[in-house]
């Protein structure tokens, strides 16, 4: 079966869904780290946030607290990265065995689909969760560089390098955070593509509801409110 031939397998919706499904991940990725000046998002307001961190972090002694946290962030990107790499693992194993997972699909939507398809839909998922591996590892090893330059930060704060190693572990920081975040919008994408699964419809509804969710917690969450509202 050549390539065109297995093409046809797929409708027009399906072509519009897997569109739909890119253009609003990459759209609400741009808009989230690009929001209008007047309403920045929850991401856009916490890099004002690690700045400060930094600054109070010269003047701290001792600095356990922030090796501390730092360390909290680590794990944090370890733990998603691993979960990523078992999902990658469990992804391709399907691939592998799609009879059951055929059976089901065909049992909610009442539409068989050829083992192909199947697999072209479980590559898609595996696509975004090794999308989001990658970042994960990323974030993890700029956090690591993060540690090092904070390291270098003299103790003394009327040291002249004092200030500028700290913006520049804060600019690492960011960096490791935006990652970090990008990650997370790729595995919720990653879990929306699966309603492909369920067919076109299906797909287009978990992007929609994907897209609703992430702008509710980055432009109208309480969070967000919470830290809009500067008290100084």
């Amino acid at each position: 079966m050549i390539w065109m031939d297995r093409l046809s397998l797929f409708s027009a919706m399906d072509f519009i869904a897997v569109s739909m499904l890119c253009l609003l991940w990459l759209g609400i990725g741009f808009f989230i780290e690009n929001p209008p000046k007047m309403h920045p998002s929850l991401s856009f307001l916490m890099v004002k946030y690690r700045k400060e961190w930094m600054i109070q972090f010269v003047h701290r002694n001792p600095r356990m607290f922030d090796a501390q946290m730092l360390g909290h962030l680590r794990q944090g990107t370890a733990f998603f990265a691993s979960t990523t790499m078992i999902a990658i693992g469990g992804g391709l194993a399907l691939i592998g065995n799609t009879e059951r997972l055929a059976g089901v699909a065909s049992d909610l939507t009442l539409v068989s689909a050829p083992a192909f398809v199947i697999e072209v839909k479980l590559v898609l998922m595996v696509l975004f969760v090794a999308n989001s591996f990658l970042k994960f590892v990323w974030a993890h090893r700029l956090f690591g560089y993060c540690s090092v330059v904070m390291s270098a930060v003299p103790n003394d704060p009327e040291d002249a390098a004092a200030i500028p190693r700290a913006m520049q572990a804060s600019e690492i920081n960011i960096t490791a955070a935006r990652s970090f975040n990008r990650a997370m919008r790729s595995v919720y994408f990653g879990l929306a593509s699966a309603a492909w699964l369920f067919g076109a419809s299906a797909l287009i509804a978990a992007s929609l509801l994907t897209v609703f969710v992430l702008w509710r917690r980055e432009f109208a969450s309480q969070s967000r409110n919470a830290l809009f509202q500067d008290p100084l």
